[in-house]
Parts: C-alpha cells; sequence; structure tokens
C-alpha cells in the first residue's frame, strides 16, 4: 500500500472555529443530508454487563456476552473494578489539557504518519467534508516512543495507571470472547499478538456547534482495530450506533459504565460471528464533551485471518489474510468510511 504523506490542506484547530464567535459553520463541516444527525430511537440500548456475574453467574453472563457480540457489536460494563477516581482523573486531565492555550497544543501537532499527537482532522483526502472534534492520539504498543503531553505535568502518570486497567479488561474479555467461540481461552489474546499487543489511546474533545444538525463530532465508521473501551463524558451524550438500519442513541447507565464495542479485526478472526458495527457521534450547541476511545488491538505485524478453527465448509473464510499494519494504514489514508473496508475484504476472494 501507498506510504501516508501530509496533511494535504491546512489543519484548523475546530476549538478555535468554536470559540470564534461564527453561528455559521465553514463549508468544509457540513455533511451532505444523507449523513447528518437523524431522529435516534430513545426507548433502547445496548446491552449492560455486570462483570461481577463473571463469577457469580458465570453461564448467564457469558451467554449475555455473547448475545452482545452477535447482534449489538456493543455492551456496556458496570462492576468493572476500575476505580471511580482514577475515571474521573482520566476525564478530567484531558480536559484540562483540551482546554490549554493553543501554543501549548500546537507543539504536540501530529501529521497522518502516525496520527500521534494532537489533531483536528482524519484522513488525506484533499477537500474532504471534515468532523467537528479535536483529538490527542497516543500508543502505547512495545518499541514505540510515545508522544506525552508535558501538560498537565501528572498526565502521564494518570494515563498510565489507566491503560493497565483497560488491558486487564482487555485480557479477561479476550478469554471470554474465545470461550464462548469454543476456543482455547487464549487463542484470541495469541492471534492478538501474545502479551505484547498494540494498543493505543484517543482523546476526543467535541467543542461547541453552532449548528450540531447540518455536522457531526465523528462520521459514520467502524472501529478497524480488535476492540475499543470508551470512557464516555459523564454528562452529555452523543454516541449513536446503527441497529437495524435505524440510529440508537447510547446512554451510560451509570456515570463510571465503560462502553465496550467489537472492532473489525474481531470481526475477521471470529469469521463475522461477531460484529464490528458502525457508530459516529453527534455534537451539541450549548454542550462540549470529552471521552476516552481505548483500543486494544493486535500488533501491526500480525496476519489477521479467520481462525482456522472456525473455518469449515459449510463455514468458509468470509476474509483474506491482511496485517493489521496494512489495514490501519487503508484506515488512515481514507478516514471514517462506514463500513466500507472490512466489508470490501471479501468482495477480494
Amino acid at each position: 500500500m501507498e506510504s501516508v504523506g501530509e496533511w494535504p490542506e491546512p489543519v484548523l484547530c475546530v476549538q478555535s472555529l468554536s470559540e470564534s464567535g461564527n453561528l455559521v459553520i465553514p463549508n468544509q463541516y457540513i455533511k451532505p443530508p444523507s449523513e447528518r444527525p437523524s431522529v435516534c430511537l430513545t426507548d433502547t440500548n445496548i446491552p449492560v454487563i455486570d462483570m461481577t456475574g463473571l463469577i457469580s453467574l458465570r453461564q448467564e453472563t457469558m451467554k449475555q456476552v455473547f448475545e452482545a457480540c452477535r447482534e449489538w457489536g456493543f455492551m456496556q460494563l458496570v462492576n468493572h473494578g476500575v476505580k471511580t477516581e482514577l475515571l474521573d482523573g482520566a476525564r478530567e486531565i484531558w480536559q484540562e489539557f483540551f482546554h490549554a492555550p493553543m501554543e501549548v497544543k500546537k507543539k504536540y501537532a501530529n501529521s497522518p504518519k502516525t496520527y500521534e499527537g494532537f489533531g483536528s482532522r482524519l484522513g488525506v483526502e484533499k477537500g474532504a467534508i471534515l468532523d467537528w472534534n479535536d483529538y490527542y492520539f497516543l500508543n502505547y504498543h512495545a518499541n514505540c516512543q510515545t508522544k506525552w503531553p508535558d501538560y498537565p505535568p501528572y498526565l502521564r502518570d494518570v494515563m498510565e495507571e489507566y491503560s493497565k486497567e483497560i488491558q486487564r479488561l482487555g485480557k479477561v474479555f479476550l478469554k471470554v470472547f474465545s470461550i464462548n467461540l469454543g476456543l482455547n481461552e487464549d487463542c484470541l489474546q495469541n492471534a492478538f499478538g501474545g502479551k505484547d499487543i498494540g494498543a493505543c489511546l484517543r482523546a476526543n474533545f467535541y467543542p461547541k456547534c453552532p449548528q450540531p444538525d447540518l455536522t457531526l463530532g465523528l462520521s459514520s465508521h467502524s472501529d478497524p482495530g480488535g476492540m475499543t473501551f470508551l470512557l464516555p463524558d459523564k454528562r452529555v451524550s452523543g454516541l449513536q450506533i446503527r441497529k437495524n438500519d435505524q440510529w440508537v442513541s447510547v446512554k451510560p447507565v451509570l456515570p463510571n459504565a465503560i462502553i465496550v464495542n467489537i472492532g473489525d479485526q474481531l470481526q475477521v478472526l471470529s469469521n463475522s460471528i461477531y460484529k464490528s458495527v458502525e457508530h459516529r457521534v453527534v455534537v451539541h450547541q450549548d454542550e462540549e464533551r470529552v471521552s476516552l476511545a481505548y483500543f486494544y488491538n493486535p500488533r501491526n505485524e500480525m496476519l489477521i485471518q479467520p481462525l482456522s478453527e472456525l473455518v469449515t465448509s459449510k463455514t468458509p473464510a468470509l476474509y483474506p489474510p491482511m496485517t493489521f499494519d496494512d489495514y490501519r494504514r487503508f484506515i488512515r489514508t481514507k478516514g471514517p468510511q462506514g463500513k466500507l473496508q472490512v466489508d470490501s475484504l471479501k468482495s477480494t476472494r
């Protein structure tokens, strides 16, 4: 695949646009009518998984997880064991970073080569319609020099502790996912690369928007990695998922519930038993939002394909082999594109 170059156009900080006082958003943020926010189902929600059930009601809870992976691709975790103080501290520290002076944030400006650092756009297609958000992207995987901000000074300590907790949850759920597929409990962890996975984090900032009905905080997409642990804003919701061709607003059931979703790589490894589902983020006129998306991914060089134990004459492999690095490079080039990439892999066979 072609290497990713630099941004094709000057990158504007969305927070600066939000604070400019203009009541009209720039044209490059206006979505086509078919992609703009629409009426959502409000009488339903994604499945809730009480993690204490993995001990006290194991069989029932395992079944709930399996159904969530197969039917929804999303679930909410409660009683997950991560301290409230740590979750609140992680949110607050990124809120502090995003409200730092622009000269502080610009020191960490990113490029599409790795996306690591402070940024305000995805994809390198010239003239693309952009999303209404700023973000900071961090890599955690082995042999990577993580681009830690110096401000706030205690950000690194907080986020390293947060990373350990999320990786603990990731290992637990890969075991559960493996067992639910009838596999050895270490099967999916080994497919990700064993102990040395490719974790990374995207801290999202969605500023106030004067015309939220014309744009999105994040366009419809499925996550290209393994699975995502999302810590949403405690006050303001914004995540929506596609279910039966309708959009469902995700409503956190508790202030510190963690949202988990299946990524494209788990859909491929499970031969489409587990579903990586399209989702998007809406923005608000009078409220800003911060959320933290932690991506528990395979190592870049891992060749991802349907697991041999799940491939039979009646259930042939639906996807060809592809390294995670190649797959992710495509996403970085195109930006959010619904599920076009993972679905298009089927047509290459």
